[in-house]
């Protein structure tokens, strides 16, 4: 499996998102989690997918120097667009219930970017879901808001928790993109550089 023919390598997951990290847990993969701070702003022309793999790529920067050459550094970002616009983690309640408001009898797209770093190369793969939600009342997106305080993350929601039970009511894509990772991409790509450095 995965985590054999990955025995000659160590990865280093930039990502201090439990989910994130449980995923990889679940993948059966032994990794490093290593953090470094980064500035998550992005040009204003970027839009769509743009702007999320470029997060990921800024996110593998502070690392590149200091890889060895069995690493593989994986770095990520999702945002959620809607409007033709990136809705990025709420500022406060205020925001967080204007932000799901938005969303509330309608379909947005949440993008998840994966950039995986080695000290010969960089791939950066994307994975888009659509989302639709019910007519959200408003005293259901405050409940939500008060009891789950969505403010770590993008478009103010996370559709594990109760606003997803009750109030999702169509998906086309991968579930766990929504998450926050596309973990059949992250294991395709893990799968082809193995099998590519093994034949080196």
């Amino acid at each position: 499996m995965l985590s054999e023919k990955l025995k000659q390598h160590h990865i280093i997951l930039a990502s201090g998102s439990p989910r994130r990290q449980d995923f990889f847990k679940t993948l059966g993969l032994d990794f490093e989690v290593r953090l470094k701070p980064v500035e998550e702003e992005y040009p204003p022309r970027l839009t769509h997918f743009e702007i999320s793999n470029y997060l990921a790529q800024l996110k593998a920067l502070p690392f590149k120097a200091e890889l060895q050459p069995n690493d593989i550094l994986i770095t990520s970002d999702t945002i959620v667009w809607h409007n033709n616009k990136a809705l990025g983690k709420p500022k406060n309640e205020t925001d967080a219930f204007n932000i799901i408001k938005s969303m509330s009898n309608a379909t947005h797209e949440v993008i998840t970017s994966v950039c995986f770093t080695t000290k010969s190369f960089e791939k950066t793969l994307h994975s888009n879901t659509k989302v639709t939600f019910k007519d959200l009342t408003d005293e259901e997106i405050l409940y939500y808001i008060k009891t789950y305080k969505p403010f770590d993350k993008a478009g103010a929601y996370g559709i594990q928790e109760w606003i997803g039970q009750i109030g999702v009511t169509k998906i086309e894509g991968s579930y766990f993109n929504v998450m926050g990772l596309p973990t059949h991409l992250v294991y395709k790509t893990l799968n082809t550089i193995a099998d590519v450095t093994a034949s080196l």
